[in-house]
């Protein structure tokens, strides 16, 4: 059977109110990462979980192929940021994401968000303000909305009367529903951890340092200059064989306030806020001087760090989500997805300028430059990292491919037929050392330039002995091209055993310290390993993990000098994927309009009415079940024969039946989804 896994590097946007959108995207996330357990360890699924399930069963009968799906890198900045924070969490845990999803429907709401002082203090307060309110009222709604009028005109109205020139929305008390939040999700029976054991998952969250820090640059002339830094980007690990938490909740509440901090509706953060509500609530933080020593470099007071929101100069991070990449165990064949949430594709916040303006007047270029055109950026910096990043990839593969029959010839040169000898530890270490020491002779004078770019990886020791005992990424780069090799290898009996000793191997060379590691040492012990596992397999199934093993030194002299001495972990080429509403049309009719409410009032919108948040949150649900199909269907072959109009139908009715008791504000629109359902079920 051939194993394979859909990874997925999930990027999340900033979108103030549109947060409610991308937590339902964000939670199909976290519900097909829960099918992909169960699917693999036999446990129990519900709601669209079954769905997701089920059609892993089938890619498994039709395809030949028991995959499994792995959200193991998260980035987010602002609405982005928190979505990605707690589903980090939930994936690290096993813990819900329903706390959440109360949070965003019950307390998102303009009414709980404003800081008590920032109230009118009585029905006259800058009554004449309320004619603002209903201009901007009338931009905003349309027929379909006269329902939910009155309860958007009395909150617009309230909020428009309330304090001016300060921010309106409470940092404290939104800091203390974050942290409610996580209490419910700890509260909720834990679960198990949605990754593999050895698998790591990282959490990427943007900030912007208000006031900057120092950092030094080293020029030629003069030698050392300080800028000022105001790009943060707060990162967490969840590290195999550790505790199964991304970080302490003070921390995430700490990370999550921090990037949502939107300049003029949130006051900005800083740590002292945080120590307040934490004392208030007899809270502990035993952490917080590590903690903030390591996120906030360069301040010499750290509590005092003035922070505002992530978006400002990063609303689209991918940059950490790729650097990610390195350093990650390959246990199968790999498919790579950067995946991101943008619920208003190319829409600004702002409309910069008049249709048929031929300039655009003051307001337009001042609010332009100073928010939206570097808030609202497009990602092809982004795009071009990831598309030559793939190319390096897929010219690694294809030089591998193209010399694998001459460096398995060379290999039968030097030893002859493999499988006539009695395999053990020493001959196996013996064998690739003849091999290491052949390579570099074929390779001539290259071969100084090779061992000179794999010594400037280490640190310090001479060169007699660096690469012998010191260089842990050559041991990294065999195993990772063993295994990869082993995955494409078709055999007649599992190698699965072989498989496992070499990620064991794999594993107890990345949690080493470089102080741990002797490479001598680790070389012997790996012979051990290798040649017992090997040696358990029938005579004529030994050489082609044989001539895998040790043709390792031949594919490295060729392919290492041309990534220009950075290994790659994931030999696979990287495809990028969006979720937005304009990428999901299996619910949506000719003529429609734009499904969101939050992109009104410059994506404040859904903060306004109960019945938009649960628009949305219904919405982004059905959005994110259809684009995990389309993934999980996008990584077999073509020539399949699924029912993903079925899959997708089964999917959008759980949906409904789930929350259909919680959104008692859409009732019609479900009504409607639920007849456009059954019409995709006929046509299907």
């Amino acid at each position: 059977m051939r194993e394979k896994e859909l990874r997925l590097a999930l990027v999340c946007y900033g979108g103030i109110s549109l947060a409610v959108y991308m937590h339902g995207v964000t939670k199909e996330v976290w519900r097909l990462a829960r099918a992909s357990r169960a699917f693999h360890d036999g446990g129990e699924t519900i709601e669209t979980e079954t769905v997701y399930r089920d059609l892993l069963v089938a890619i498994e009968a039709q395809c030949g192929i028991r995959m499994r799906v792995l959200p193991d890198i998260v980035a987010g900045a602002s609405a982005g940021g928190i979505n990605g924070i707690f589903l980090a969490q939930a994936i690290a845990t096993g813990q819900s994401l329903d706390p959440l999803t109360r949070l965003w429907l019950e307390e998102a709401d303009v009414d709980r968000l404003v800081d008590p002082h920032a109230r009118a203090e009585s029905r006259l307060s800058k009554f004449w303000a309320a004619p603002l309110a209903w201009r901007m009222l009338g931009r905003e709604l349309d027929e379909a909305d006269a329902d939910v009028q009155a309860e958007v005109s009395a909150k617009l109205t309230r909020f428009v009367r309330g304090r001016w020139f300060e921010p309106p929305f409470s940092g404290a008390g939104f800091t203390g529903l974050l942290l409610d939040a996580f209490d419910a999700m700890a509260a909720d029976s834990e679960g198990v951890r949605l990754l593999p054991d050895a698998q790591p998952l990282d959490l990427f969250v943007t900030v912007t340092d208000f006031r900057g820090h120092d950092e030094m640059l080293t020029l030629h002339s003069p030698p050392m200059i300080v800028e000022t830094e105001h790009r943060l980007t707060l990162s967490f690990r969840d590290r195999p064989g550790e505790p199964e938490s991304i970080g302490e909740a003070a921390e995430l509440a700490f990370a999550a306030r921090a990037t949502a901090s939107f300049p003029g509706a949130f006051p900005p953060f800083t740590a002292n806020e945080l120590l307040k509500v934490l004392a208030a609530r007899d809270h502990d933080w035993p952490g917080k001087d590590a903690f903030l020593s390591r996120v906030l470099p360069g301040h010499d007071n750290p509590e005092r760090a003035v922070l505002i929101d992530g978006s400002v100069l990063a609303n689209a991070p991918f940059a950490p989500a790729i650097a990610a990449l390195d350093g990650r165990p390959a246990r199968r064949e790999v498919d790579r997805r950067f995946v991101y949430i943008d619920p208003k594709p190319g829409k600004h916040g702002i409309k910069l300028h008049r249709d048929g303006e031929a300039a655009p007047g003051f307001f337009a270029t001042l609010l332009g430059a100073l928010s939206d055109i570097p808030r609202e950026q497009p990602i092809r910096d982004n795009l071009e990292t990831i598309a030559a990043r793939t190319a390096a990839i897929e010219q690694t593969r294809a030089v591998i491919t193209a010399i694998r029959p001459d460096v398995e010839a060379r290999i039968g040169a030097l030893f002859g037929e493999l499988t006539l000898y009695r395999l053990t530890s020493r001959r196996l270490l013996g064998w690739l050392r003849r091999a290491q020491d052949r390579a570099l002779h074929d390779i001539g004078h290259a071969a100084l330039a090779y061992e000179q770019l794999r010594l400037s990886g280490l640190r310090g020791g001479d060169a007699a002995t660096g690469l012998l005992h010191r260089d842990r990424a050559y041991r990294i780069r065999h195993l990772r091209l063993f295994t990869r090799r082993l995955a494409m290898l078709e055999a007649g009996v599992t190698l699965d055993p072989l498989r496992d000793v070499a990620y064991r191997l794999l594993e107890a060379l990345q949690t080493m310290s470089p102080g741990e590691f002797d490479g001598e040492a680790f070389d012997h012990h790996a012979a051990d390993a290798m040649a017992e596992a090997i040696g358990a397999l029938p005579r004529l199934s030994r050489r082609a993990p044989l001539l895998a093993w040790l043709s390792f030194p031949f594919f490295d002299t060729a392919t290492f000098p041309l990534l220009q001495g950075q290994g790659l972990d994931e030999y696979d080429a990287i495809k990028v994927d969006r979720i937005s509403p304009e990428d999901c049309a299996s619910l949506s009719r000719p003529g429609d309009p734009d499904p969101l409410k939050g992109t009104r009032f410059n994506s404040f919108g859904a903060f306004f009415s109960r019945a938009w948040r649960e628009n949305d949150y219904l919405w982004s649900r059905l959005h994110g079940a259809e684009r995990m199909i389309d993934l999980i269907a996008s990584s077999v072959p073509e020539a399949h024969d699924l029912d993903l109009t079925g899959f997708k139908a089964r999917a959008f009715a759980a949906i409904l039946d789930a929350e259909e008791a919680r959104l008692a504000h859409v009732a019609p629109l479900i009504a409607t989804l639920r007849q456009r359902v059954a019409e995709l079920g006929r046509a299907d």
